[in-house]
């Protein structure tokens, strides 16, 4: 076992990323990557598909974005099925999406959005005012409300050209944690990672720790560490009741990985996660994680 070395007079991360992999197979595990370029920027168009069981909704929202500039319409989808099969072969910039649709709804397609290669902006169309409400509240960009006017549908798609990659990925992240079936006593929830030019959706039970080194947190799971696009704080508040400890200033700890804990000193306790990842801990804060595991 190799030495954990402190940094502060209170405790220590001594994390060891996971081995390199190659991008294949981090996108057959449950995460989503969401690509950080925006080629509406570069002179391209905004690449938009419209997904809605209903033939006239449809052809009403294609007319209108057919007369804006900037806008290239590449797909219509009937279904969630279809729209699933047409997001991961045309990789729209930005998906109209009907939330009632019979067989699989507009919340499904967005939780089976987990294995896609391209995740894009959600743009939620529905009749119902609460069902949007709920979205937008969550993560959507926007919202709209049928009949569609054309004013309203202009402006959800400047909305959307200016979201930028970090800030699709966020919201989706938020999103996807509603269109996920909860867990029993909570809602799963969803961090963003980001690694290149590329965001991930990561499900926080994946996580094994967030540890901070300078200006950067990093996200720590079995296959690849990632950069956090929140501070260690944020990344503690919209976890609080959850799984993760806070093992001192620099690190969040999930205890569901927690695999062993030893007692170097009367002051001192050394955490050892299921990677082997190691952490030094006071008596006080090891106290705190020993409670949360039963220990």
């Amino acid at each position: 076992m190799s030495p954990a070395i402190p940094v502060d007079p209170d405790s220590q991360a001594a994390g060891r990323p996971g081995p390199p992999v190659h991008p294949k197979s981090i996108l057959r595990s449950g995460s989503c990557v969401l690509q950080g370029s925006e080629p509406w920027r570069l002179g391209m168009g905004l690449k938009t598909l419209i997904v809605d069981d209903e033939p006239v909704a449809r052809k009403v929202l294609r007319e209108e974005l057919e007369s804006m500039a900037g806008i290239e319409v590449v797909g219509e989808a009937d279904s969630g099925a279809a729209a699933l099969d047409q997001i991961a072969s045309r990789r729209p910039d930005v998906v109209l999406l009907d939330l009632q649709m019979p067989e699989m709804g507009g919340f499904e397609v967005i939780r089976k959005l987990h294995h896609g290669t391209n995740l894009p902006v959600v743009v939620i169309v529905t009749a119902y005012d609460q069902y949007a409400l709920d979205a937008f509240e969550a993560g959507a960009i926007d919202y709209l409300l049928k009949p569609v006017g054309r004013d309203r549908l202009a402006e959800a798609m400047e909305k959307a050209k200016r979201l930028t990659g970090q800030e699709a990925a966020e919201r989706l992240a938020r999103l996807q944690e509603i269109a996920e079936p909860p867990l029993p006593g909570q809602r799963l929830k969803k961090i963003v990672g980001k690694a290149g030019a590329e965001y991930f959706l990561l499900d926080a039970n994946e996580v094994f720790a967030f540890n901070a080194e300078g200006d950067i947190v990093w996200i720590t799971t079995a296959r690849k560490r990632y950069q956090a696009t929140q501070t260690l704080k944020v990344l503690e508040e919209r976890l609080r009741n959850t799984s993760f400890q806070r093992i001192h200033r620099n690190a969040l700890v999930n205890v569901d990985h927690v695999r062993k804990m030893s007692a170097l000193s009367s002051q001192r306790w050394l955490i050892t996660l299921s990677n082997q990842q190691e952490f030094i801990a006071s008596k006080r804060q090891a106290h705190g994680i020993r409670r949360l595991v039963n220990w």
